[in-house]
């Protein structure tokens, strides 16, 4: 059984104001921290969970069963990839809604379960697929893409300063033979990055497997579709919390709730029109971190962001 402390479950799922009868979505259910926290904050309740990973939504059945045992509440666990988000609501008559919550990245029973190869600490074939009914896996990336795209994927989504080396060896590699495993490619970056830039850092595979786990999965084109959407489906007052784990995250979330906080109009004009008034207004002009509590208890606590906004009309 694999542990999954949730972060920042209070904070994230409290910014929500839960009220009875309201209608809330978890777009990444995981192993379902959050949506059992605001299960519990109120009656009459309509939560729709999300999970792209099949073997979230089989974890999830038990508390699925709680809440239909104990009647006062409904849940529907969705497996479905969130950038879907809307025209999954749409098919359940759902178009509207009163808060949603976003824990993104990996879970910690992705990353613990070795045969997912997301860890560059275990041995496995190399997948990364959060849905594993997608075709496209890190194996493939790595043997099959060129070396234009690797060299993007690992600076863009890693910010790994070398890029250019190491995918040049990962061409010239996988010309001997195809490289399968997390531990190949974890030797195989460690060859490529000097010595003196190994000593800091941590785990000097860290940054390329990110950035192949993010390619794998669109996590960022994902995100952007799925914030859209969200705010969309908000209703006045409604109120979004994103929890994010990496700068590339965390900066898109910012910008997406910047946008759509600005007002542009013109500096002389006395009252702002209604059409041109801003549709959300931002809880968190900085994001909420955890505490020295939460950071001393959980180790994977120590990079997280919290932002929260509110729809205004």
């Amino acid at each position: 059984m694999y542990q999954h402390q949730t972060v920042l479950l209070a904070p994230t799922v409290d910014a929500l104001q839960v009220h009875d009868h309201g209608v809330y979505v978890d777009a990444t259910f995981g192993r379902g921290g959050h949506t059992r926290y605001l299960l519990n904050q109120g009656q009459q309740l309509k939560v729709f969970a999300f999970d792209r990973d099949q073997e979230a939504i089989m974890a999830g059945q038990e508390l699925l069963e709680d809440v239909q045992r104990q009647g006062q509440n409904q849940l529907e666990l969705i497996s479905a990839n969130f950038e879907d988000l809307q025209e999954e609501l749409v098919q359940r008559q759902i178009t509207a809604i009163d808060g949603i919550v976003y824990d993104l990245g990996v879970s910690s029973p992705q990353f613990d379960d070795p045969a997912r190869g997301f860890s560059y600490r275990y041995e496995a074939r190399l997948d990364m697929r959060m849905d594993q009914t997608q075709s496209l896996d890190a194996y493939q990336i790595v043997n099959t893409w060129s070396y234009g795209e690797l060299v993007r994927i690992f600076f863009r989504y890693g910010d790994e300063k070398f890029s250019k080396v190491i995918a040049r060896l990962i061409i010239k590699q996988r010309g001997q033979a195809p490289i399968v495993t997390t531990s190949q490619l974890v030797d195989l970056i460690k060859e490529a990055i000097p010595a003196p830039a190994r000593r800091h850092g941590g785990n000097p595979a860290k940054k390329v497997f990110q950035a192949l786990r993010i390619a794998v999965n669109d996590e960022l084109g994902a995100l952007e579709q799925s914030l859209e959407q969200a705010i969309n489906l908000l209703k006045p007052a409604g109120i979004i919390s994103v929890i994010s784990f990496q700068s590339l995250e965390d900066r898109l979330v910012k910008q997406i709730f910047r946008q759509h906080a600005q007002v542009n109009v013109p500096r002389d004009l006395p009252i702002i029109p209604p059409d041109l008034q801003p549709e959300l207004k931002l809880i968190t002009k900085k994001p909420i971190l955890p505490d020295a509590t939460e950071l001393a208890e959980n180790h994977r606590a120590h990079s997280a962001h919290l932002r929260v906004a509110q729809k205004l009309h």
